[in-house]
């Protein structure tokens, strides 16, 4: 499963193996323990990944060949497009802007946008 995070500072993307339906009960456990609420939908997210990062072109086959119809790729210029993908939104209000996005899209899938994410922010970060 992948794993969103927004906050203030921007996005967190990592993988993790708790099946959805743990993640999202121990989220209510935590909400109801600290006496927070919390608003969980069906929802999208879309994020930026550079199309000059070696294995972008597999990442297009593997959705293809998987036939995953919850995962969009739209070109956004010469260098990034915008993948964006079904899921669920937990957050603590239904406007908050920060919170967590959560999507089950198979391993093979997963991990190859989990490594071109990380190879993205890479290549955006300035060097000191």
């Amino acid at each position: 499963m992948l794993k969103l995070t927004y906050t203030e500072f921007g996005l967190h993307l990592e993988r993790v193996t708790v099946p959805l339906e743990t993640l999202v009960s121990q989220r209510v456990v935590l909400a109801l323990r600290m006496g927070q609420t919390l608003h969980v939908e069906p929802s999208r997210a879309s994020f930026l990944l550079s199309i000059e990062v070696p294995g972008f072109g597999e990442l297009e086959k593997l959705i293809r060949l998987e036939r995953i119809a919850s995962v969009s790729i739209v070109p956004v210029d010469d260098q990034f497009v915008e993948v964006s993908v079904q899921g669920h939104w937990i957050a603590n209000t239904v406007e908050a802007h920060s919170g967590v996005f959560v999507t089950a899209l198979g391993d093979r899938v997963e991990f190859s946008i989990y490594k071109l994410w990380q190879a993205t922010q890479l290549q955006a970060s300035p060097l000191v």
